[in-house]
């Protein structure tokens, strides 16, 4: 081989790494997009009603709401019980309990829904971002199938060259071969 198709040789492979950093510069051009939506979501701005049916919610989930609801309660029908019957301000069937829990259920219920429908919100906000992180592993191994195909595409158009060259130095070889 002369130094005119090693050159040539050279030039390929340039060609093909030029080629494959085309690819990788694309490739990380859609990542960096995706990464930008991910790691900078929208700010998510709340009213000051969101955040207290947010705390209320976290409270009437608690352990602690049902330890002090059950204290309170307890103490309630025990004063009512003990007391003298004049005195009692919540008489056995204890009407008065009952209008109050009611009325805290009836506030309660639509403030854990409200709390709730921000939750599912949030769900849907990690669910598109899931979407995206798959969306960026489907770009990357898109790209990596490109490279790969690229590479061996570039191979295959070498090694044939290469074996043009060697067929065309056997021939030169067997016509110097037969002359003599």
């Amino acid at each position: 081989m002369d130094t005119k198709d090693i050159r040539h040789l050279l030039e390929v492979e340039s060609n093909q790494l030029s080629k494959l950093h085309t690819v990788v510069e694309q490739t990380m051009k859609d990542e960096n997009l995706i990464m930008d939506n991910l790691l900078h979501p929208p700010a998510e701005m709340l009213t000051r009603g969101q955040r207290l049916s947010d705390k209320i919610a976290r409270f009437g989930g608690s352990w602690m709401f049902i330890i002090l609801f059950s204290v309170l309660l307890l103490i309630w029908i025990v004063i009512n019980s003990l007391l003298p019957t004049g005195k009692q301000f919540d008489p056995f069937p204890f009407i008065l309990m009952n209008l109050v829990l009611s009325c805290i259920a009836a506030f309660q219920a639509p403030v854990i829904m409200m709390s709730q429908n921000r939750q599912e919100e949030k769900d849907r906000q990690r669910a598109q971002n899931d979407y995206m992180i798959n969306l960026k592993a489907e770009l990357e191994i898109r790209s990596l199938h490109q490279k790969i195909d690229l590479l061996i595409e570039e191979q295959l158009k070498t090694l044939y060259e290469i074996q043009l060259k060697q067929l065309e130095m056997l021939k030169e070889l067997t016509e110097k071969g037969s002359s003599k």
